[in-house]
């Protein structure tokens, strides 16, 4: 019996900011940009349902008169995304019967 993927992480978008956030721990909203190629407004919407789900604390503040938001991603995101992983394995590794 195949188990249920993380829909949270089962977003396309969503999953690349988690798995830019597993190798690196925070990042700056612009890398995150950057990296994953997204607009603005779809990288807000997404980072927002990611601390929502508690996967990513946001820490907004300024530097040189500038907003940065800097996401970090937290123990809990951690477990989900290596749980993820571990289910995603096992749908790779089922052979047919």
């Amino acid at each position: 019996m195949f188990k249920e993927l993380d829909p949270i992480l089962h977003s396309q978008l969503r999953l690349a900011i988690i798995s830019l956030l597993v190798s690196v721990k925070e990042a700056e909203f612009t890398y995150l940009k950057e990296e994953t190629g997204a607009s603005s407004g779809n990288i807000s919407v997404q980072i927002q349902k990611l601390k929502e789900a508690d996967y990513i604390d946001i820490e907004k503040k300024f530097k040189d008169n500038y907003p940065l938001t800097i996401c970090k991603i937290t123990p809990k995101g951690i477990s989900a995304f290596e749980d993820y992983v571990k289910i995603l394995k096992q749908y790779i590794n089922t052979k047919s019967k």
